[in-house]
């Protein structure tokens, strides 16, 4: 088993990992930026490194710090968390050079999974459903009014190093083509150094859709159901649930099957997420892999009582994966809780949090690493918290959160309680009855 592990992440995640090593008898070394000093994820760990200035290019996105770090305190392994440096292969390959373990798959899995171009294709070799589409990047305007003619309207522009939405463009029709080419190839560029466009079939109507999975280094992969992502503004998640409205009995296990496949493809090594869109008709196309543990993690956690980053943990220590394929037991809604006012285009609020009541009680679960008196610094992603109603059924889940979303109190900051709120009563989410573009209509009152 691991001895030490360093978290090369922050916030709530970081606190998290701490916990789960603490429980398993592992020492934590946490790193932090100047802005980071005075968040839980530093306080609760066994040691803590400060490695650099607050923007993350000085500080979490620094490898060299990180790695001095690691050596200093004599770090047997390192976390990468979610975001940063957690699925970059670069980082993982250094890792290895140094004789540190990285929590997380192979750097040649996570090269597999993280072009989404070779994704794809990995897919198709592998029989997995994938969105109709090209079956390269796009080299021209030309080319790409060509290919959507062969596609049909409406498509999809989307990065192939691309995440969080950013350079990702529907075109609805050929006028609207070079525009939105352009566009997408510079922020593809500004946002990760790579300018590669592909195409798609735009699904109108989706859900999205995710299979948690888990593999080991002797073959055997299991998935841990789905999580339905559908709430989501301008392609970034707000709400997660488990189970989905939305499945069948049939849908789970062929989602599934599929989903173990597209892992079994890579021979892949840890826990993961393979994510799907699916459509009206619930035929259902692979997205794309994420090859790290995921914000929404908790979710599966609290349906299944299987806690994901210790299964990480050992599977990196070299044991076997844990379980077999699960079902959901109850319903697990998760609201995440931001730094941003959502009466003012949810436009961040940081700042200083003056007063901090969190809420509790028989099915509630928060993640956070914030308390009253901290300082929410504007460098990083503006979620503080997540909180988790788990019930029997997905209409007690929803009367659990609104219960403790009115009990959730911070002061000194605008944050998205209120857009929560007004999420749990509204009838058509209560019903089920939605899919990705559902916020495009949702109006705060």
């Amino acid at each position: 088993m691991l001895k030490k592990v360093l978290i090369a992440n922050r916030g709530e995640i970081a606190l998290r990992v701490i916990r789960t090593c603490k429980e398993m008898g592992i020492k934590t070394v946490a790193v932090y930026s100047t802005a980071d000093k005075d968040s839980l994820h530093v306080r609760f760990a066994d040691e803590a490194v400060c490695i650099g200035k607050p923007a993350s290019t000085d500080s979490y996105l620094n490898i060299p710090h990180i790695m001095a770090a690691a050596e200093i305190t004599n770090a047997d392994s390192i976390h990468p968390g979610y975001g940063f440096l957690a699925e970059n292969a670069r980082f993982a390959e250094i890792c290895g050079e140094h004789n540190i373990k990285f929590i997380g798959p192979t750097p040649a899995q996570i090269k597999a999974m993280g072009d989404k171009m070779t994704a794809k294709e990995t897919m198709i070799a592998a029989g997995v459903p994938v969105v109709p589409g090209g079956q390269g990047l796009l080299t021209s305007v030309e080319e790409a009014k060509s290919l959507a003619r062969d596609v049909g309207y409406p498509v999809i522009l989307k990065a192939t190093a691309g995440g969080g939405g950013k350079g990702m463009r529907v075109v609805w029709e050929e006028s609207e083509m070079e525009k939105n080419y352009e566009t997408a190839r510079i922020e593809a560029a500004a946002s990760f150094k790579n300018d590669g466009i592909y195409m798609e079939k735009f699904v109108e109507e989706p859900r999205h859709i995710e299979i948690q999975i888990a593999g080991d280094r002797y073959g055997k992969i299991c998935h841990l159901s789905e999580r339905d992502c559908s709430i989501q503004r301008r392609h970034q998640k707000l709400v997660e649930e488990s189970p989905s409205p939305f499945m069948t009995d049939e849908l789970r296990q062929r989602m599934g099957d599929a989903a173990k496949k597209a892992a079994g493809a890579i021979g892949y090594e840890s826990v993961g997420t393979i994510e799907f869109l699916v459509d009206k008709h619930r035929n259902f196309y692979f997205m794309e892999m994420n090859t790290r543990i995921q914000v929404e993690h908790c979710v599966t956690e609290e349906v299944t009582n299987f806690d994901l980053i210790k299964e990480q943990i050992k599977i990196a220590a070299g044991d076997a994966i844990s379980g077999l394929d699960y079902t959901p037991q109850g319903h697990a809604i998760e609201c995440r809780i931001n730094a941003e006012d959502p009466y003012n285009d949810f436009r961040p609020s940081p700042g200083r949090i003056t007063v901090l009541h969190q809420p509790g009680g028989h099915g509630i679960r928060v993640d956070s690493h914030v308390y009253a008196g901290y300082s929410i610094p504007p460098f990083y992603d503006s979620m503080i918290a997540k909180i988790i109603a788990v019930a029997r059924t997905r209409e007690e889940a929803i009367n659990t959160m609104s219960r403790a979303l009115s009990e959730y109190v911070i002061e000194g900051i605008r944050t998205t309680i209120p857009f929560h709120q007004q999420l749990m009563r509204n009838e058509a989410f209560r019903s089920g009855n939605f899919n990705t573009k559902f916020l495009e209509s949702f109006k705060m009152v």
